[in-house]
C-alpha cells in the first residue's frame, strides 16, 4: 500500500509557510491569476484520475490474476 507523504517529509521539514507563500506569489506573478487557476484545476483533475486508476488497479489485481498478453 502507498504511504502518505506530507509536505514537511518531502522537503525534510525545511520548507515553511513563508517559503510556500513566496513560491505562490512568484507563481501568481509568472502565470497570472487565470492561468494559475487553470493549472490548479488541471492538477486536481490529474490527481483525481490517478487515485481512481490506483483504486481500480487494486480492485482488479485482487479479483483476477494478471495474464501476460499473447504475442502473434
Amino acid at each position: 500500500m502507498l504511504s502518505t507523504v506530507t509536505l514537511a517529509q518531502l522537503f525534510g521539514g525545511k520548507l515553511g509557510i513563508t517559503e510556500l507563500l513566496l513560491i505562490l506569489a512568484i507563481a501568481l506573478i509568472f502565470f497570472g491569476p487565470s492561468k494559475l487557476g487553470d493549472l490548479g484545476k488541471g492538477l486536481g483533475d490529474a490527481i483525481k484520475n490517478f487515485k481512481g486508476a490506483m483504486k481500480d488497479g487494486e480492485q482488479g489485481s485482487s479479483s483476477q490474476p494478471s495474464q501476460p498478453a499473447e504475442k502473434k
